[in-house]
């Protein structure tokens, strides 16, 4: 059994996501979502929030995410 790929994508099915188009946009989104939420963080800790809390904070925003096929 070979090792999944690092930054691997899985389909709803389970099955490696394939499509280089698609991890390409998925992989352009998580740079910009990472960029944005690093920028978030250091504004915060920059004005004094205490670290586990700015993370905390910007991890349970992705807890709130709602699914666009519901």
């Amino acid at each position: 059994m070979s090792a999944e790929p690092a930054g691997a994508w899985r389909t709803q099915d389970g099955e490696l996501l394939a499509c280089r188009e698609k991890l390409r946009v998925l992989h352009e989104n998580e740079q910009e979502l990472l960029s944005v939420m690093q920028d978030a963080y250091e504004d915060a800790v920059l004005m004094g929030v205490d670290e586990v809390l700015a993370r905390a904070r910007i991890a349970g925003l992705a807890a709130q995410l709602k699914s666009p096929r519901r």
